[in-house]
């Protein structure tokens, strides 16, 4: 009875939402796949997956079950690197989940210089500027911005950010700069979307020298997207006024691609927290960058490597654009 074979090919058949796709990686025909998950679920006496012709899912006991066996799985891996000892490079899959604009800027270079580094890892970086349940759909870990509800997961910090107010010099010497935050109503806006909606309001706090509240404004949205770097693409191409991270527009300002407008003022899509917390720092921490993963007990030795290969990537860039001043 091969028990840790059969969770991971449990595992694999989750993370591929399918018998054949699991069967592929394997060697394994759809048949006799479904006899392995057959004899799995009678073991047991309880259904792990909910199947039909064209889609696979996971019950209730399936999720728990599977949790368990990434955990088992993890400290498998963990011992055996161990025992062949920390010279061995790192290897297995690696899978990423990050906002569109940060990740083609920022994490898909790391990842690519850590796979450089370890041949063996099989990398996955999926872009999305939507939020990604990370245990259900397997990834390893999530790079995510602002702060974090309670959660059963794991959240740290990488680096300090916040958002800005920016727009090409063409559309600024077209429709003219902004002076406060009421004359964006005058402006073409480009702004995200949550579902299908555009967020049109946008919060803005002027400095503690100015004395001016948080202001709700709502904005005219000439464009929306669900993709961040194509916001910052219209952005360029002088299309309008778009709120983005500093993370993601650092380069195009030093280039004078974008110019920051109401620089003295604090950005943002949310309704921020209360006065007093908002007050101590001019740039709030809600845009600060997060890597969410699932347990810091039972994490891979390739995603704890992958985890310090960012924080070192953002300590040199926060060092560099002066992130935390």
């Amino acid at each position: 009875m091969d028990k840790l074979g059969d969770m991971d090919l449990f595992v694999r058949v989750v993370k591929n939402s399918g018998l054949a796709a699991a069967g592929r990686e394997v060697g394994l025909s759809p048949a006799s796949m479904s006899a392995r998950i057959n004899a799995l679920e009678a073991r047991y006496n309880t259904r792990l997956l909910n199947r039909s012709t064209r889609h696979v899912s996971v019950t209730e006991t399936g999720q728990r079950f599977y949790e368990a066996c990434l955990c088992i799985l993890a400290d498998v891996s963990e011992a055996e690197s161990q025992i062949l000892g920390n010279t061995e490079l790192l290897s297995g899959s690696l899978r990423v989940t990050a906002p569109s604009d940060v990740g083609q800027l920022h994490i898909m270079p790391v990842l690519s210089k850590f796979v450089a580094d370890n041949p063996e890892i099989r990398p996955y970086l999926h872009l999305t500027d939507g939020i990604v349940n990370i245990t259900e759909e397997g990834f390893d870990c999530a790079i995510r911005y602002g702060d974090l509800p309670d959660s059963s997961l794991v959240a740290r910090k990488i680096t300090s950010n916040y958002r800005v107010l920016c727009a090409s010099p063409e559309y600024l010497k077209r429709k003219g700069t902004p002076k406060n935050p009421q004359e964006l109503h005058d402006h073409d806006c480009l702004t995200m979307t949550r579902g299908t909606e555009p967020l049109t309001h946008w919060y803005l706090k002027g400095d503690q020298s100015s004395g001016s509240g948080l202001e709700s404004i709502q904005i005219k949205a000439a464009r929306s997207s669900n993709d961040g770097a194509l916001v910052r693409r219209w952005a360029i191409e002088g299309s309008g006024i778009a709120l983005k991270s500093y993370l993601e527009v650092t380069e195009d300002i030093k280039a004078n691609r974008l110019v920051v407008v109401l620089e003295e003022y604090m950005p943002d899509f949310i309704k921020g927290e209360s006065e007093d917390k908002r007050s101590e720092s001019k740039r709030s921490g809600s845009a600060d960058l997060h890597i969410i993963y699932p347990s810091r007990q039972y994490l891979p030795r390739r995603v704890k490597a992958f985890i310090e290969a960012l924080i070192m990537y953002f300590d040199v860039l926060e060092t560099q654009n002066n992130i935390k001043k």
